[in-house]
């Protein structure tokens, strides 16, 4: 079993092993908490670890990526996300909204103000991508 071991500023794990029996998407999501919580893959506790540990979670850009043009139902999401199973759907909204990136909406989910800003942050990315792909298209 994995405890939490307090200490000033930051939250570390203790003791056990990540895994990803029943209770181990619970125990990442409190981790993945910018207030300095140790996170998969980092101890240091860094708000960008901890957003990194969020965006890396199987869908989860996914998810953002379909709720940037306004609010889509539990049914529409999983549809346009292949037909992922409703455990890892409600899990990831779960994920998103305690974040703060996504919210309920009227008739199902949307970004949040910050979940807005969020992908706005991800458009040089986006810009890396297509001169990446193009790179590769060229040789």
């Amino acid at each position: 079993m994995r405890g939490l071991a307090r200490h000033p500023g930051r939250v570390r794990a203790v003791s056990g092993c990540e895994g990803d029996g029943a209770a181990g998407p619970a125990r990442r999501a409190l981790h993945a908490r910018p207030h300095g919580g140790a996170v998969r893959g980092s101890h240091t506790g860094r708000p960008i670890m901890a957003l990194l540990d969020l965006l890396g979670r199987r869908w989860a850009l996914r998810l953002i990526w379909e709720l940037r043009e306004g609010p889509l139902s539990f049914r529409e999401l999983q549809d346009r996300c292949d037909g992922m199973s409703s455990s890892v759907l409600n899990q990831r909204l779960r994920e998103l909204r305690g974040a703060g990136v996504a919210e309920r909406a009227p008739g199902g989910y949307q970004l949040s103000d910050e979940g807005e800003k969020l992908l706005a942050g991800l458009a040089p990315l986006q810009a890396w991508s297509e001169r990446w792909a193009s790179r590769a298209r060229g040789r």
